[in-house]
Protein backbone atom coordinates (compact mmCIF):
# COMPACT_ATOMS: atom_id res chain seq x y z
CA UNK A 1 0.00 0.00 0.00
CA UNK A 2 1.41 3.39 -0.99
CA UNK A 3 2.20 5.86 1.76
CA UNK A 4 0.20 9.05 2.18
CA UNK A 5 3.38 11.04 1.42
CA UNK A 6 3.88 9.12 -1.84
CA UNK A 7 0.26 9.68 -2.86
CA UNK A 8 0.45 13.42 -2.12
CA UNK A 9 3.72 13.70 -4.06
CA UNK A 10 2.13 11.96 -7.06
CA UNK A 11 -0.86 14.29 -6.96
CA UNK A 12 1.42 17.34 -6.82
CA UNK A 13 3.42 16.10 -9.82
CA UNK A 14 0.19 15.42 -11.71
CA UNK A 15 -1.05 18.94 -10.95
CA UNK A 16 2.22 20.45 -12.15
CA UNK A 17 2.09 18.36 -15.34
CA UNK A 18 -1.52 19.29 -16.01
CA UNK A 19 -0.74 22.97 -15.36
CA UNK A 20 2.18 22.89 -17.79
CA UNK A 21 0.06 21.13 -20.40
CA UNK A 22 -2.68 23.75 -19.99
CA UNK A 23 -0.10 26.54 -20.42
CA UNK A 24 1.31 24.92 -23.54
CA UNK A 25 -2.15 24.52 -25.04
CA UNK A 26 -3.18 28.10 -24.44
CA UNK A 27 -2.94 30.07 -27.68
CA UNK A 28 0.06 32.20 -28.51
CA UNK A 29 -0.59 35.83 -29.42
CA UNK A 30 1.35 37.75 -32.07
CA UNK A 31 0.44 41.44 -32.06
CA UNK A 32 2.03 43.18 -35.05
CA UNK A 33 1.69 46.96 -34.96
CA UNK A 34 3.17 49.35 -37.50
CA UNK A 35 4.07 52.92 -36.56
CA UNK A 36 1.96 55.43 -38.56
CA UNK A 37 0.49 53.15 -41.27
CA UNK A 38 -2.80 53.81 -43.04
CA UNK A 39 -2.74 51.37 -45.97
CA UNK A 40 -2.46 47.75 -47.07
CA UNK A 41 -2.96 46.26 -50.50
CA UNK A 42 -5.72 44.01 -49.12
CA UNK A 43 -7.90 47.14 -49.18
CA UNK A 44 -7.38 47.55 -52.91
CA UNK A 45 -4.51 50.03 -52.98
CA UNK A 46 -2.07 49.58 -55.86
CA UNK A 47 0.74 51.97 -54.86
CA UNK A 48 2.09 49.50 -52.30
CA UNK A 49 2.25 45.72 -51.88
CA UNK A 50 1.68 44.00 -48.52
CA UNK A 51 1.45 40.27 -49.31
CA UNK A 52 1.85 39.15 -45.70
CA UNK A 53 -0.85 41.46 -44.35
CA UNK A 54 -2.97 40.21 -47.25
CA UNK A 55 -2.23 36.59 -46.34
CA UNK A 56 -3.51 37.15 -42.79
CA UNK A 57 -6.64 38.74 -44.28
CA UNK A 58 -7.11 35.86 -46.72
CA UNK A 59 -6.88 33.29 -43.92
CA UNK A 60 -8.72 35.35 -41.33
CA UNK A 61 -10.84 38.52 -41.17
CA UNK A 62 -10.25 41.88 -42.84
CA UNK A 63 -11.80 44.68 -40.79
CA UNK A 64 -13.24 47.67 -42.64
CA UNK A 65 -14.11 49.80 -39.61
CA UNK A 66 -11.29 49.58 -37.08
CA UNK A 67 -10.44 52.78 -35.19
CA UNK A 68 -7.99 54.03 -32.64
CA UNK A 69 -9.64 56.32 -30.08
CA UNK A 70 -6.61 58.68 -30.33
CA UNK A 71 -4.41 58.94 -33.40
CA UNK A 72 -1.03 59.58 -31.79
CA UNK A 73 1.50 56.93 -30.74
CA UNK A 74 1.50 57.06 -26.93
CA UNK A 75 -2.24 57.52 -26.26
CA UNK A 76 -3.16 54.95 -28.92
CA UNK A 77 -0.81 52.38 -27.39
CA UNK A 78 -2.07 53.25 -23.90
CA UNK A 79 -5.57 52.37 -25.06
CA UNK A 80 -4.41 49.03 -26.50
CA UNK A 81 -2.73 47.84 -23.31
CA UNK A 82 -5.48 48.98 -20.90
CA UNK A 83 -8.78 48.53 -22.77
CA UNK A 84 -9.83 52.03 -21.70
CA UNK A 85 -10.48 55.19 -23.71
CA UNK A 86 -7.89 57.99 -23.47
CA UNK A 87 -10.13 60.22 -21.37
CA UNK A 88 -10.27 57.37 -18.84
CA UNK A 89 -6.48 57.18 -18.52
CA UNK A 90 -5.56 60.47 -16.85
CA UNK A 91 -2.21 61.74 -18.21
CA UNK A 92 -1.91 58.75 -20.55
CA UNK A 93 -4.47 60.56 -22.74
CA UNK A 94 -1.58 62.82 -23.77
CA UNK A 95 1.40 62.19 -26.01
CA UNK A 96 4.77 61.61 -24.26
CA UNK A 97 3.18 61.35 -20.80
CA UNK A 98 4.21 59.81 -17.53
CA UNK A 99 2.28 56.54 -17.58
CA UNK A 100 0.11 56.35 -14.42
CA UNK A 101 1.19 53.66 -11.97
CA UNK A 102 -2.45 52.82 -11.19
CA UNK A 103 -3.12 51.34 -14.65
CA UNK A 104 -1.89 47.81 -15.28
CA UNK A 105 -0.96 46.71 -18.79
CA UNK A 106 -2.70 43.65 -20.22
CA UNK A 107 0.75 42.32 -21.20
CA UNK A 108 1.91 42.63 -17.58
CA UNK A 109 -1.18 40.68 -16.59
CA UNK A 110 -0.57 37.95 -19.17
CA UNK A 111 2.98 37.61 -17.85
CA UNK A 112 1.62 37.07 -14.35
CA UNK A 113 -0.72 34.42 -15.76
CA UNK A 114 2.04 32.31 -17.28
CA UNK A 115 2.64 33.87 -20.69
CA UNK A 116 6.19 34.45 -21.91
CA UNK A 117 6.08 38.08 -23.05
CA UNK A 118 8.33 40.26 -25.16
CA UNK A 119 8.51 42.90 -27.84
CA UNK A 120 10.83 44.22 -30.50
CA UNK A 121 11.18 47.76 -31.80
CA UNK A 122 8.59 50.11 -30.35
CA UNK A 123 6.43 48.94 -27.49
CA UNK A 124 4.48 51.47 -25.48
CA UNK A 125 5.59 55.06 -25.95
CA UNK A 126 6.95 57.56 -26.34
CA UNK A 127 6.76 58.56 -22.71
CA UNK A 128 7.99 57.59 -19.27
CA UNK A 129 6.78 54.39 -17.58
CA UNK A 130 9.75 53.99 -15.26
CA UNK A 131 11.18 50.47 -15.32
CA UNK A 132 7.87 48.76 -16.09
CA UNK A 133 7.73 46.34 -19.02
CA UNK A 134 4.36 47.43 -20.36
CA UNK A 135 4.73 45.28 -23.50
CA UNK A 136 7.11 42.63 -22.16
CA UNK A 137 10.89 42.25 -22.29
CA UNK A 138 12.73 44.18 -25.00
CA UNK A 139 14.22 42.08 -27.82
CA UNK A 140 15.75 44.74 -30.08
CA UNK A 141 19.48 44.09 -29.85
CA UNK A 142 20.01 42.30 -33.19
CA UNK A 143 20.57 44.70 -36.09
CA UNK A 144 20.69 44.47 -39.88
CA UNK A 145 23.69 45.71 -41.82
CA UNK A 146 21.66 47.64 -44.37
CA UNK A 147 18.10 48.68 -45.15
CA UNK A 148 16.29 49.53 -48.42
CA UNK A 149 16.22 53.24 -47.50
CA UNK A 150 18.30 55.36 -45.16
CA UNK A 151 15.34 56.39 -42.99
CA UNK A 152 14.57 52.81 -41.95
CA UNK A 153 15.58 51.65 -38.47
CA UNK A 154 18.26 48.94 -38.36
CA UNK A 155 16.54 46.71 -35.82
CA UNK A 156 16.21 43.22 -37.28
CA UNK A 157 12.68 42.67 -36.02
CA UNK A 158 12.32 39.10 -37.28
CA UNK A 159 15.72 37.97 -35.99
CA UNK A 160 14.88 39.39 -32.59
CA UNK A 161 11.61 37.45 -32.62
CA UNK A 162 13.60 34.29 -33.37
CA UNK A 163 15.78 35.03 -30.34
CA UNK A 164 12.63 35.46 -28.23
CA UNK A 165 11.28 32.14 -29.51
CA UNK A 166 14.53 30.34 -28.63
CA UNK A 167 14.37 31.62 -25.07
CA UNK A 168 10.69 30.76 -24.58
CA UNK A 169 10.21 27.80 -22.20
CA UNK A 170 8.47 24.89 -23.91
CA UNK A 171 5.66 24.79 -21.35
CA UNK A 172 4.61 28.44 -21.76
CA UNK A 173 2.55 30.19 -24.43
CA UNK A 174 3.86 33.47 -25.77
CA UNK A 175 2.64 37.01 -26.25
CA UNK A 176 4.88 38.92 -28.65
CA UNK A 177 4.50 42.57 -29.65
CA UNK A 178 6.11 43.15 -33.04
CA UNK A 179 6.42 46.94 -32.85
CA UNK A 180 7.89 48.00 -36.16
CA UNK A 181 9.21 51.59 -36.16
CA UNK A 182 8.17 52.03 -39.77
CA UNK A 183 6.64 53.86 -41.57
CA UNK A 184 7.35 56.57 -38.98
CA UNK A 185 9.38 59.46 -40.35
CA UNK A 186 11.90 60.40 -41.56
CA UNK A 187 12.03 59.03 -45.10
CA UNK A 188 14.80 58.99 -47.66
CA UNK A 189 13.47 61.36 -50.31
CA UNK A 190 12.71 59.59 -53.62
CA UNK A 191 13.55 56.18 -52.15
CA UNK A 192 10.29 54.99 -53.70
CA UNK A 193 11.38 55.86 -57.22
CA UNK A 194 14.88 54.52 -56.53
CA UNK A 195 13.30 51.15 -55.66
CA UNK A 196 11.16 51.04 -58.79
CA UNK A 197 7.94 52.77 -57.75
CA UNK A 198 6.32 55.21 -60.15
CA UNK A 199 4.23 58.29 -59.58
CA UNK A 200 1.83 56.86 -62.13
CA UNK A 201 1.21 53.96 -59.68
CA UNK A 202 -0.35 56.31 -57.11
CA UNK A 203 -4.01 55.64 -56.45
CA UNK A 204 -4.15 57.60 -53.21
CA UNK A 205 -3.59 61.35 -52.83
CA UNK A 206 -6.07 63.49 -50.84
CA UNK A 207 -6.92 66.77 -52.49
CA UNK A 208 -5.95 68.83 -49.42
CA UNK A 209 -2.28 67.94 -50.09
CA UNK A 210 -2.40 69.45 -53.56
CA UNK A 211 -1.01 68.09 -56.81
CA UNK A 212 2.76 68.35 -56.54
CA UNK A 213 5.61 66.00 -57.41
CA UNK A 214 7.21 66.44 -53.96
CA UNK A 215 4.01 65.26 -52.30
CA UNK A 216 3.71 62.33 -54.69
CA UNK A 217 7.28 61.24 -53.98
CA UNK A 218 6.62 61.57 -50.25
CA UNK A 219 3.74 59.09 -50.53
CA UNK A 220 5.88 56.64 -52.51
CA UNK A 221 8.65 56.90 -49.89
CA UNK A 222 6.06 56.12 -47.20
CA UNK A 223 5.01 53.05 -49.20
CA UNK A 224 8.59 51.70 -49.10
CA UNK A 225 8.49 51.69 -45.31
CA UNK A 226 5.04 50.09 -45.14
CA UNK A 227 6.41 47.27 -47.29
CA UNK A 228 9.39 46.91 -44.93
CA UNK A 229 7.02 46.36 -42.01
CA UNK A 230 5.20 43.75 -44.07
CA UNK A 231 8.42 41.96 -45.05
CA UNK A 232 9.39 41.39 -41.41
CA UNK A 233 5.84 40.26 -40.66
CA UNK A 234 6.30 37.57 -43.30
CA UNK A 235 9.57 36.41 -41.78
CA UNK A 236 7.98 36.21 -38.32
CA UNK A 237 5.06 34.17 -39.65
CA UNK A 238 7.51 31.75 -41.31
CA UNK A 239 9.34 31.31 -38.00
CA UNK A 240 6.11 30.53 -36.15
CA UNK A 241 5.15 28.09 -38.89
CA UNK A 242 8.56 26.39 -38.77
CA UNK A 243 8.20 25.98 -35.01
CA UNK A 244 4.87 24.21 -35.57
CA UNK A 245 3.02 26.92 -33.64
CA UNK A 246 1.00 28.72 -36.32
CA UNK A 247 -2.20 26.74 -35.74
CA UNK A 248 -2.01 27.65 -32.06
CA UNK A 249 -1.25 31.35 -32.63
CA UNK A 250 -3.67 34.22 -33.15
CA UNK A 251 -2.12 36.86 -35.43
CA UNK A 252 -3.31 40.47 -35.17
CA UNK A 253 -1.91 43.07 -37.59
CA UNK A 254 -2.65 46.78 -37.38
CA UNK A 255 -1.12 50.24 -36.87
CA UNK A 256 -1.20 52.73 -34.01
CA UNK A 257 -2.43 55.76 -35.99
CA UNK A 258 -2.67 57.28 -39.43
CA UNK A 259 0.25 58.03 -41.75
CA UNK A 260 2.53 60.95 -40.71
CA UNK A 261 1.12 63.50 -43.11
CA UNK A 262 -0.90 66.72 -42.63
CA UNK A 263 -4.49 66.22 -41.40
CA UNK A 264 -3.77 62.54 -40.75
CA UNK A 265 -1.62 61.49 -37.79
CA UNK A 266 -2.72 63.13 -34.56
CA UNK A 267 -6.07 64.39 -35.80
CA UNK A 268 -9.65 63.17 -35.32
CA UNK A 269 -10.57 62.76 -38.98
CA UNK A 270 -11.41 59.56 -40.83
CA UNK A 271 -7.95 59.03 -42.32
CA UNK A 272 -6.39 59.73 -38.92
CA UNK A 273 -8.25 57.25 -36.73
CA UNK A 274 -9.54 54.65 -39.23
CA UNK A 275 -6.80 52.02 -39.51
CA UNK A 276 -5.99 48.75 -41.25
CA UNK A 277 -6.70 45.64 -39.17
CA UNK A 278 -6.65 41.96 -39.97
CA UNK A 279 -6.79 38.94 -37.64
CA UNK A 280 -5.99 35.28 -38.36
CA UNK A 281 -6.58 32.36 -36.01
CA UNK A 282 -6.62 28.98 -37.70
CA UNK A 283 -9.67 26.91 -36.82
CA UNK A 284 -11.12 29.55 -34.51
CA UNK A 285 -12.50 32.07 -37.00
CA UNK A 286 -15.76 31.28 -38.75
CA UNK A 287 -15.62 31.60 -42.55
CA UNK A 288 -12.00 32.75 -42.90
CA UNK A 289 -11.38 35.11 -45.78
CA UNK A 290 -14.39 37.30 -45.01
CA UNK A 291 -14.57 41.03 -44.33
CA UNK A 292 -16.25 42.61 -41.33
CA UNK A 293 -18.02 45.99 -41.21
CA UNK A 294 -18.36 45.86 -37.42
CA UNK A 295 -17.09 48.95 -35.62
CA UNK A 296 -13.94 47.90 -33.76
CA UNK A 297 -12.11 50.15 -31.30
CA UNK A 298 -8.62 49.61 -29.97
CA UNK A 299 -10.15 49.36 -26.49
CA UNK A 300 -11.37 45.93 -27.68
CA UNK A 301 -7.87 44.41 -27.92
CA UNK A 302 -7.17 44.02 -24.18
CA UNK A 303 -10.37 42.08 -23.36
CA UNK A 304 -9.76 39.95 -26.47
CA UNK A 305 -6.24 39.08 -25.27
CA UNK A 306 -7.60 38.11 -21.86
CA UNK A 307 -10.30 35.87 -23.33
CA UNK A 308 -7.76 34.19 -25.62
CA UNK A 309 -5.62 33.45 -22.56
CA UNK A 310 -8.58 32.28 -20.48
CA UNK A 311 -8.06 35.03 -17.92
CA UNK A 312 -11.09 36.76 -16.42
CA UNK A 313 -11.08 40.54 -16.28
CA UNK A 314 -11.40 40.34 -12.50
CA UNK A 315 -8.36 38.08 -12.24
CA UNK A 316 -6.38 40.21 -14.70
CA UNK A 317 -5.94 43.07 -12.24
CA UNK A 318 -6.76 45.62 -14.93
CA UNK A 319 -8.96 48.53 -13.93
CA UNK A 320 -12.50 48.44 -15.32
CA UNK A 321 -12.19 47.70 -19.04
CA UNK A 322 -14.32 49.76 -21.40
CA UNK A 323 -13.84 47.61 -24.52
CA UNK A 324 -15.50 44.35 -25.54
CA UNK A 325 -13.83 41.13 -26.68
CA UNK A 326 -13.87 40.45 -30.43
CA UNK A 327 -14.93 36.83 -30.02
CA UNK A 328 -18.41 37.68 -31.30
CA UNK A 329 -16.85 38.83 -34.58
CA UNK A 330 -14.65 35.73 -34.75
CA UNK A 331 -17.78 33.59 -34.41
CA UNK A 332 -19.59 35.50 -37.15
CA UNK A 333 -22.43 36.57 -34.88
CA UNK A 334 -24.85 39.31 -36.02
CA UNK A 335 -23.18 42.70 -36.02
CA UNK A 336 -24.24 44.75 -32.99
CA UNK A 337 -21.18 47.00 -33.13
CA UNK A 338 -22.70 50.08 -34.71
CA UNK A 339 -20.88 52.99 -33.10
CA UNK A 340 -17.69 54.04 -31.33
CA UNK A 341 -15.99 57.07 -29.80
CA UNK A 342 -12.69 58.74 -30.63
CA UNK A 343 -10.96 61.91 -29.46
CA UNK A 344 -7.72 63.64 -28.59
CA UNK A 345 -6.06 65.72 -25.92
CA UNK A 346 -2.48 67.06 -25.95
CA UNK A 347 -0.72 65.36 -28.83
CA UNK A 348 2.37 67.50 -29.09
CA UNK A 349 4.04 70.57 -27.71
CA UNK A 350 3.78 73.95 -29.39
CA UNK A 351 0.97 75.84 -27.63
CA UNK A 352 1.17 78.14 -24.59
CA UNK A 353 0.97 76.59 -21.11
CA UNK A 354 1.10 72.95 -22.32
CA UNK A 355 -2.31 73.32 -23.97
CA UNK A 356 -3.74 70.51 -26.05
CA UNK A 357 -6.48 70.48 -28.64
CA UNK A 358 -9.36 68.57 -27.05
CA UNK A 359 -11.81 66.79 -29.34
CA UNK A 360 -14.42 64.06 -28.86
CA UNK A 361 -16.15 62.29 -31.74
CA UNK A 362 -19.00 59.86 -32.26
CA UNK A 363 -18.86 57.53 -35.26
CA UNK A 364 -22.25 56.10 -36.11
CA UNK A 365 -23.26 54.53 -39.40
CA UNK A 366 -21.70 56.59 -42.19
CA UNK A 367 -21.51 59.78 -40.13
CA UNK A 368 -19.09 61.23 -37.64
CA UNK A 369 -19.85 64.12 -35.28
CA UNK A 370 -16.88 65.99 -33.78
CA UNK A 371 -16.90 68.44 -30.90
CA UNK A 372 -13.88 70.75 -30.59
CA UNK A 373 -13.83 72.01 -27.00
CA UNK A 374 -11.29 74.81 -27.59
CA UNK A 375 -11.93 76.03 -31.16
CA UNK A 376 -9.88 79.23 -30.73
CA UNK A 377 -6.68 77.17 -30.34
CA UNK A 378 -4.57 76.11 -33.30
CA UNK A 379 -5.31 72.42 -34.07
CA UNK A 380 -1.73 71.64 -35.17
CA UNK A 381 0.12 73.74 -32.63
CA UNK A 382 0.83 77.43 -32.91
CA UNK A 383 2.28 78.94 -36.13
CA UNK A 384 5.17 80.58 -34.27
CA UNK A 385 6.43 77.19 -33.07
CA UNK A 386 6.03 75.56 -36.46
CA UNK A 387 2.73 73.64 -36.20
CA UNK A 388 4.46 70.96 -34.14
CA UNK A 389 1.45 68.64 -34.22
CA UNK A 390 2.24 67.78 -37.85
CA UNK A 391 5.49 65.94 -38.63
CA UNK A 392 8.00 67.72 -40.82
CA UNK A 393 7.94 66.48 -44.42
CA UNK A 394 7.95 67.56 -48.08
CA UNK A 395 4.15 67.42 -47.90
CA UNK A 396 4.06 69.72 -44.88
CA UNK A 397 6.43 72.15 -46.60
CA UNK A 398 4.34 72.24 -49.76
CA UNK A 399 0.98 72.69 -48.02
CA UNK A 400 2.35 75.46 -45.80
CA UNK A 401 3.82 77.36 -48.75
CA UNK A 402 0.36 77.55 -50.32
CA UNK A 403 -0.34 80.18 -47.65
CA UNK A 404 -3.20 81.11 -45.35
CA UNK A 405 -6.51 81.15 -47.17
CA UNK A 406 -5.58 78.38 -49.59
CA UNK A 407 -7.56 75.14 -49.50
CA UNK A 408 -4.46 73.13 -48.58
CA UNK A 409 -3.41 75.39 -45.71
CA UNK A 410 -6.86 75.84 -44.19
CA UNK A 411 -7.72 72.14 -44.22
CA UNK A 412 -4.33 71.07 -42.85
CA UNK A 413 -3.56 73.83 -40.33
CA UNK A 414 -6.42 76.36 -40.08
CA UNK A 415 -8.65 77.19 -37.13
CA UNK A 416 -11.65 74.87 -36.92
CA UNK A 417 -15.27 75.41 -35.82
CA UNK A 418 -16.63 74.05 -32.55
CA UNK A 419 -18.77 71.43 -34.31
CA UNK A 420 -18.08 69.28 -37.35
CA UNK A 421 -20.29 66.68 -39.03
CA UNK A 422 -19.27 64.57 -42.02
CA UNK A 423 -20.85 61.93 -44.24
CA UNK A 424 -18.02 59.43 -44.62
CA UNK A 425 -19.69 57.57 -47.47
CA UNK A 426 -19.61 60.62 -49.74
CA UNK A 427 -16.82 62.59 -48.05
CA UNK A 428 -14.16 60.28 -46.52
CA UNK A 429 -11.64 63.14 -46.56
CA UNK A 430 -13.91 65.14 -44.21
CA UNK A 431 -13.72 68.42 -46.11
CA UNK A 432 -17.45 69.32 -46.39
CA UNK A 433 -18.69 70.20 -42.91
CA UNK A 434 -22.46 69.60 -42.60
CA UNK A 435 -22.80 70.88 -39.04
CA UNK A 436 -24.41 74.21 -39.94
CA UNK A 437 -26.83 72.90 -42.57
CA UNK A 438 -30.48 72.98 -41.48
CA UNK A 439 -31.22 69.58 -43.00
CA UNK A 440 -28.69 67.99 -40.62
CA UNK A 441 -29.62 69.94 -37.50
CA UNK A 442 -31.63 67.12 -35.92
CA UNK A 443 -28.94 64.52 -36.63
CA UNK A 444 -26.21 66.76 -35.27
CA UNK A 445 -28.05 67.42 -32.00
CA UNK A 446 -28.97 63.75 -31.59
CA UNK A 447 -25.36 62.64 -32.12
CA UNK A 448 -24.03 65.34 -29.80
CA UNK A 449 -26.47 64.30 -27.05
CA UNK A 450 -25.55 60.65 -27.45
CA UNK A 451 -21.82 61.45 -27.43
CA UNK A 452 -22.00 63.62 -24.33
CA UNK A 453 -24.20 61.12 -22.48
CA UNK A 454 -21.74 58.32 -23.15
CA UNK A 455 -18.73 60.46 -22.18
CA UNK A 456 -20.42 61.41 -18.92
CA UNK A 457 -21.11 57.74 -18.26
CA UNK A 458 -17.43 56.98 -18.85
CA UNK A 459 -16.31 59.68 -16.42
CA UNK A 460 -14.68 61.97 -18.97
CA UNK A 461 -13.34 65.08 -17.15
CA UNK A 462 -14.51 67.16 -20.14
CA UNK A 463 -18.07 66.34 -19.09
CA UNK A 464 -17.47 66.87 -15.38
CA UNK A 465 -16.17 70.44 -15.45
CA UNK A 466 -12.53 69.42 -15.06
CA UNK A 467 -11.35 69.18 -18.67
CA UNK A 468 -8.41 71.52 -18.10
CA UNK A 469 -6.71 68.76 -16.09
CA UNK A 470 -5.30 67.33 -19.33
CA UNK A 471 -3.40 70.59 -19.95
CA UNK A 472 -1.92 70.45 -16.45
CA UNK A 473 -0.26 67.05 -16.80
CA UNK A 474 3.51 67.37 -17.26
CA UNK A 475 5.12 66.54 -20.58
CA UNK A 476 7.71 63.81 -19.90
CA UNK A 477 10.46 65.29 -22.09
CA UNK A 478 9.90 68.92 -23.05
CA UNK A 479 7.77 70.56 -20.39
CA UNK A 480 7.35 74.31 -20.95
CA UNK A 481 8.49 74.02 -24.55
CA UNK A 482 6.44 76.95 -25.86
CA UNK A 483 7.66 79.41 -23.24
CA UNK A 484 11.30 78.30 -23.63
CA UNK A 485 11.03 78.52 -27.43
CA UNK A 486 9.57 82.04 -27.35
CA UNK A 487 12.18 83.22 -24.82
CA UNK A 488 14.93 81.88 -27.06
CA UNK A 489 13.40 83.59 -30.10
CA UNK A 490 13.32 86.86 -28.17
CA UNK A 491 17.05 86.52 -27.40
CA UNK A 492 17.78 86.00 -31.10
CA UNK A 493 15.85 89.10 -32.15
CA UNK A 494 18.15 92.15 -32.28
CA UNK A 495 17.01 95.15 -30.28
CA UNK A 496 15.44 97.94 -32.35
CA UNK A 497 17.44 101.13 -32.77
CA UNK A 498 16.24 104.10 -30.75
CA UNK A 499 16.86 106.38 -33.73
Amino acid sequence: MRSIKSTVASLILLAIFQGATHAAQRPNILFAIADDMSHASAYGYKFLDTPNFDRVARDGILFNRAYTPSSKCAPSRSVIITGRNPWQLEEAANHQPYFPAKFKSVVESLGEQGYFTGFTGKGWGPGNAGDRELTGTDYSQIKVKSTPASGINKIDYAANFDQFLKQKPNDRPFFFWYGCKEPHRGYEYQSGQKLGKKISDLDFSPKFWGDDERVQNDILDYAVEVEYFDMHLGRILKSIEAAGELDNTIVIVTSDNGMPFPRFKGHPYEHSTHLPLTIMWNGKIKQPGRQSDAFVSFIDFAPTFLQIAGVSQKKSGLQSIQGASLFDVFAGKPNNRNRLLTGRERNDIGRPHEQGYPVRSLHQGNFVYMHNFEPTRWPCGNPETGYRDTDGSPTKTFTLTQGAGSFEYEKCYGIRPREELYNLETDPECVSNLANLAMYAFMKEAMKSELFAELKKQGDPRMLGNGSVFDKYTHSKQAGYYEKFMANQKKKTPAKSSK
